[in-house]
Protein backbone atom coordinates (compact mmCIF):
# COMPACT_ATOMS: atom_id res chain seq x y z
CA UNK A 1 0.00 0.00 0.00
CA UNK A 2 1.35 3.42 -0.93
CA UNK A 3 2.24 6.23 1.76
CA UNK A 4 -0.19 8.96 1.52
CA UNK A 5 2.49 11.03 0.78
CA UNK A 6 2.92 9.33 -2.67
CA UNK A 7 -0.73 9.32 -2.92
CA UNK A 8 -0.60 13.16 -3.01
CA UNK A 9 2.55 13.59 -5.53
CA UNK A 10 1.06 11.08 -7.98
CA UNK A 11 -2.03 13.32 -7.60
CA UNK A 12 0.04 16.39 -8.05
CA UNK A 13 1.92 14.45 -11.05
CA UNK A 14 -1.27 13.93 -12.49
CA UNK A 15 -2.71 17.10 -12.04
CA UNK A 16 0.39 18.66 -13.75
CA UNK A 17 0.23 16.30 -16.59
CA UNK A 18 -3.16 17.90 -17.72
CA UNK A 19 -1.77 21.70 -16.93
CA UNK A 20 -3.12 21.98 -13.79
CA UNK A 21 -1.64 23.11 -10.69
CA UNK A 22 -3.10 22.61 -7.35
CA UNK A 23 -0.65 25.54 -4.84
CA UNK A 24 -1.80 24.04 -1.23
CA UNK A 25 -1.97 20.38 -2.21
CA UNK A 26 -0.55 18.26 0.57
CA UNK A 27 -1.41 15.96 3.53
CA UNK A 28 -3.44 17.36 6.06
CA UNK A 29 -1.43 17.39 8.90
CA UNK A 30 -4.15 17.00 11.54
CA UNK A 31 -5.53 13.90 10.26
CA UNK A 32 -1.78 12.85 9.39
CA UNK A 33 -1.31 13.05 13.02
CA UNK A 34 -3.70 11.03 14.42
CA UNK A 35 -4.27 7.18 14.86
CA UNK A 36 -6.52 7.16 11.42
CA UNK A 37 -5.59 4.61 9.12
CA UNK A 38 -6.13 7.24 6.15
CA UNK A 39 -5.17 10.53 6.20
CA UNK A 40 -7.04 12.82 4.41
CA UNK A 41 -5.78 14.87 1.45
CA UNK A 42 -6.07 18.89 1.42
CA UNK A 43 -7.18 19.47 -2.31
CA UNK A 44 -5.93 23.41 -1.14
CA UNK A 45 -7.00 26.78 -2.54
CA UNK A 46 -6.86 27.92 -5.87
CA UNK A 47 -7.43 30.93 -7.85
CA UNK A 48 -10.84 31.61 -9.82
CA UNK A 49 -8.24 30.84 -12.95
CA UNK A 50 -7.13 27.62 -11.61
CA UNK A 51 -10.35 26.65 -10.49
CA UNK A 52 -11.94 27.18 -14.20
CA UNK A 53 -8.79 25.30 -15.89
CA UNK A 54 -9.62 22.20 -13.62
CA UNK A 55 -13.50 22.32 -14.54
CA UNK A 56 -12.49 22.82 -17.90
CA UNK A 57 -10.80 19.71 -17.87
CA UNK A 58 -13.07 17.60 -15.95
CA UNK A 59 -15.33 17.95 -18.52
CA UNK A 60 -13.57 17.65 -21.13
CA UNK A 61 -12.87 13.93 -20.09
CA UNK A 62 -14.79 11.02 -21.41
CA UNK A 63 -17.08 10.11 -18.41
CA UNK A 64 -19.45 7.32 -19.69
CA UNK A 65 -21.89 5.12 -17.65
CA UNK A 66 -19.09 2.67 -16.55
CA UNK A 67 -17.11 5.50 -15.15
CA UNK A 68 -20.02 6.62 -13.29
CA UNK A 69 -20.84 2.81 -12.16
CA UNK A 70 -17.33 2.34 -10.50
CA UNK A 71 -17.22 5.86 -8.62
CA UNK A 72 -20.53 4.36 -6.82
CA UNK A 73 -19.05 1.14 -6.31
CA UNK A 74 -15.98 3.31 -4.77
CA UNK A 75 -18.28 5.14 -2.40
CA UNK A 76 -20.16 2.20 -1.17
CA UNK A 77 -17.27 0.38 -0.80
CA UNK A 78 -15.99 3.47 1.52
CA UNK A 79 -13.01 3.69 -0.28
CA UNK A 80 -13.70 7.39 -1.24
CA UNK A 81 -14.40 8.75 2.08
CA UNK A 82 -14.07 12.26 3.09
Amino acid sequence: MRSTEEIVESLREALAGVGVVLPSLCVDPVTAASDEPFALVDLGRCNVRTAEHLTDVLRSLPVGEALRARVRQLNREGRCMS
